[in-house]
């Protein structure tokens, strides 16, 4: 009997490690394609390309949670068949340059086979308290160095001439003899000096929208700086955009506010450890994310969370900014995460089901956030202690979302909850910001708008407290329960009355159908709040007037219906060599 437990806990093991095995050489097809939707200029299969990978994880879990099921049968002690099937995994993975994501991908099978709740030792793959560093530095393999011997110009171009894409360059020694003079500027003054040790350039390209990324990094005895070289692909050719030389531009670059990046390399711990040098306040996390590992990254987060936890004593609370109609939304002051939750009931005006808002969230999950939408987490069935949460917090969660959170002894369970990177609250931001920071993100909030416009998005909801402010001064949208695709929209002029009283009333004389807007009445909604300096709405209005017609979003409308993806760039436009005028006349 022993010898048939051991053979069903090695071949559930076996099963497991298949899937996962399948689960990254999917991943790595799908990665690998990127190089070639980009060098042939192939927008819309790059698009379907990150759809199609968002999905697979979750795929290939589900199909090796069928097939494990179906294995352990009737067993009546599953829990001790799924410990030596744990042991078994472990030594199969010992030895793989990927055993986090393989550690990841057991304990996603084994929370669904055992229902979850909280963290579950007895089962789980176990944490042991720290957070997963990555192995080493970085191998040799994974980067090549270069030095800079005659001139910065003849560096840049062995680093261009060294990744040969199988498109010709526009004008490679003209791209080369620009970005070294940005380069020898900023050595000169931020280094006090041309000298450098040496460039270390990663051999992966990152590839996303219709973008490829050169990434490296500067040294001089102990300094280490980002070096990244955005790469487009023109109808003429490929060309260097830009230069990105700071922890804050390749920051952006690394958003939380960006869909995420096509790399393959065999290591991706060691690819974050690289990455992790050059951009040291973002977390492993943010950085697993990012190259395409959501799932490994909320393992990270939730981890990073619960040792949070036992190293401070500060209470959940609700989150600062106006209360929502649909989530219920609160915080951890120390911690730069706001937790999400869709509340049992919607009062009125408010028109939506909780099947509504969660396809709505999976949406953005899918879409190309365009640096204007906040990625949010998915998490099911985590568990906190009571006394971590503040009791008035608490009866609110208990009232208004009895459905997704109750109490089970010391213990508050939450069956569901997304997460998102806290930003400042756009309403609070412009009332308790200086006049000239306020009008800055004003103005922003309206490219932000006609961002998500191009992008095919339309937030719905355009009061400001659905709007954020990030650490990079950028304007974002995150609060998605009345989110559409601007195609679904019909943009209407307000129909004029014969009847003048009716016409000013508050009541509605003409017929509304689903998915009518009238952009004459943004203003209503859009206005700033009171205490804000007339003169910033005026300045807005100047501006961004035209969001308040029909004509502006018909025409993007338009736009979109040609099938063009449009271009969007991680970095300001005053950093690009040529601006998008100039690259439209081209």
């Amino acid at each position: 009997m022993e010898s048939e437990e051991v053979e069903t806990a090695r071949r559930i093991a076996d099963t497991i490690h298949a899937g996962f095995v399948d689960y990254v050489a999917g991943f790595n097809l799908i990665s690998r394609r990127a190089r070639s939707h980009f060098e042939r200029r192939e927008w819309p299969l790059q698009e379907a390309n990150a759809g199609e990978r968002l999905l697979l994880h979750n795929e290939r879990v589900l199909e090796t949670v069928a097939v494990v099921k179906a294995l352990l049968g009737d067993m009546p002690d599953r829990r001790g068949e799924w410990r030596l099937a744990r042991g078994h995994f472990k030594r199969r993975i010992a030895e793989r340059a990927d055993m986090v994501l393989a550690e990841t991908y057991f304990n996603s099978v084994t929370r669904r086979v055992f229902t979850t709740i909280g963290v579950d030792n007895d089962v789980e793959l176990r944490w042991f308290g720290a957070t997963s560093v990555p192995r080493g530095e970085a191998t040799a393999e994974m980067f090549t160095s270069v030095t800079r011997t005659r001139d910065s110009a003849a560096m840049i171009t062995s680093i261009l001439d060294s990744y040969q894409f199988e498109a010709p360059w526009v004008d490679l020694e003209g791209d080369a003899r620009r970005v070294a003079a940005r380069l020898d500027s900023f050595l000169l003054e931020s280094w006090d000096g041309l000298e450098v040790d040496g460039v270390d350039m990663l051999r992966p390209v990152f590839f996303r929208n219709k973008g490829a990324y050169l990434i490296g990094r500067l040294r001089q005895l102990n300094r280490i700086a980002p070096i990244v070289l955005p790469i487009i692909h023109g109808e003429d050719g490929l060309r260097v955009d830009s230069l990105l030389l700071t922890e804050l531009q390749v920051s952006r670059l690394f958003s939380f506010t960006r869909s995420y990046f096509f790399v393959e390399w065999p290591n991706p711990a060691e690819l974050v450890g690289f990455l992790k040098s050059l951009l040291p306040m973002k977390s492993l996390a943010e950085l697993h994310t990012a190259i395409g590992f959501p799932q490994h990254g909320k393992t990270s987060l939730y981890r990073s969370l619960y040792r949070h936890l036992e190293n401070s004593n500060d209470k959940f609370v609700l989150a600062r900014g106006t209360p929502g109609m649909v989530m219920s939304v609160f915080t951890l002051v120390s911690f730069n995460v706001v937790f999400k939750i869709i509340k049992d009931h919607f009062d009125p005006p408010k028109n939506t089901t909780r099947d509504a808002v969660m396809r709505r969230y999976r949406l953005v999950y899918n879409h190309d956030r365009v640096g204007r939408m906040v990625d949010a987490q998915e998490f099911e069935n985590l568990s906190f202690d009571r006394d971590r949460f503040d009791p008035a917090l608490l009866e609110q969660l208990l009232g208004e979302a009895g459905g997704s959170v109750h109490v089970k002894g010391d213990q508050v369970v939450i069956r569901h909850v997304y997460t998102e990177r806290q930003v400042y609250p756009l309403n609070l931001y412009l009332r308790e910001m200086s006049p000239d920071k306020a009008e800055a993100v004003a103005l922003d909030w309206g490219a932000a708008i006609k961002d998500l416009a191009v992008a095919n998005v339309f937030p719905g909801d355009l009061f400001t407290k659905n709007f954020g402010v990030t650490r990079h001064g950028s304007v974002v949208f995150y609060d998605y329960d009345e989110l559409s695709l601007l195609e679904e929209c019909r943009f209407r002029v307000i129909p004029e009355s014969d009847d003048h009283e009716l016409e000013m009333s508050s009541q509605v004389w003409f017929a509304v159908e689903p998915g009518d807007v009238f952009p004459e009445q943004f203003p209503t909604f859009m206005r700033f709040p009171r205490d804000v300096p007339d003169s910033i709405w005026e300045r807005f209005c100047e501006v961004h007037g035209d969001l308040f017609t029909v004509d502006y979003w018909t025409g993007v409308q338009e736009q979109l219906a040609l099938g063009d993806l449009p271009d969007f760039y991680p970095y300001p436009q005053r950093l690009r060599f040529r601006r998008r005028s100039a690259e439209a006349a081209e």
